[in-house]
């Protein structure tokens, strides 16, 4: 028998349709503490402590967005990410880490999370980070523009990216960065820009991670796809006749 989900709905008077969110989280003090306060924001929140079953419930329930702790029982939270998106689940992620640098960014591009907070951290930033990942998938939502340049072509709708007509996997960080890219194709864009945009202004990390970001996306579309322009950011090179398709 699978343990119950802890609920925590917001108060009375809130929005009729709150955001539904799930905590996966074995430090209950931590998890119950966060959702109580979650919940006082107006969001519906379930907790469970166990890793395992916070992917049962993310595949049972739809969620608009999830808080997953790395080191669970059960399963961890790198394997739980990874398996809702085998499964073609793109809800949003959010993880949490310890100190000690369990977290990993680079072995943790190919998860999918969205992104991460490293413990201790404040309440604000967290809440801040959920609202700029409930913002960004919102306006993803209403973009409807396929962008085609030469043999690429990046669907900001559907979330898929075709380069020669075969799909290319990328995880959700990935997808950020190229969307921001692509929709200003031949314009330089700054590291700054791409981290405010993808990182939101809470994001206290290494700035380098946008480096990180764009390797991984040369090794998976092309070397020659994005210029480093040294000093002033990274531009996306189009064909002479790039294409928009509306």
């Amino acid at each position: 028998m699978r343990p119950p989900v802890i609920r925590h709905h917001p108060a009375e008077g809130a929005a009729r349709r709150p955001f539904r969110l799930l905590i996966v989280e074995d430090e209950r003090r931590l998890a119950l503490s966060l959702a109580k306060g979650l919940a006082a924001e107006g969001y519906a929140v379930d907790v469970v402590h166990d890793g395992l079953e916070g992917l049962h419930r993310a595949g049972e329930s739809p969620y608009d967005l999830l808080v997953l702790d790395i080191m669970l029982p059960g399963m961890n939270g790198y394997r739980v990410c990874s398996a809702l998106r085998a499964a073609g689940d793109d809800v949003p992620i959010l993880m949490l880490t310890a100190k000690d640098g369990e977290y990993d960014e680079a072995e943790g591009l190919d998860t999918g999370a969205d992104d991460y907070l490293t413990k201790p951290f404040s309440y604000v930033v967290l809440v801040a980070r959920i609202k700029a990942l409930l913002r960004r998938r919102a306006q993803g939502a209403g973009a409807s523009r396929v962008h085609v340049l030469g043999e690429l072509r990046v669907d900001t709708a559907a979330r898929r990216v075709l380069l020669a007509e075969d799909e290319v996997a990328l995880t959700a960080k990935e997808f950020a960065v190229l969307e921001q890219l692509v929709t200003r194709a031949g314009e330089v864009v700054s590291k700054a820009e791409i981290l405010d945009a993808v990182w939101d202004f809470a994001y206290d990390g290494d700035p380098n991670i946008v480096e990180v970001y764009v390797s991984a996306l040369r090794r998976k579309l092309g070397a020659g796809l994005i210029r480093t322009m040294r000093g002033a950011g990274y531009r996306l090179e189009r064909p002479e006749r790039p294409e928009t398709v509306r």
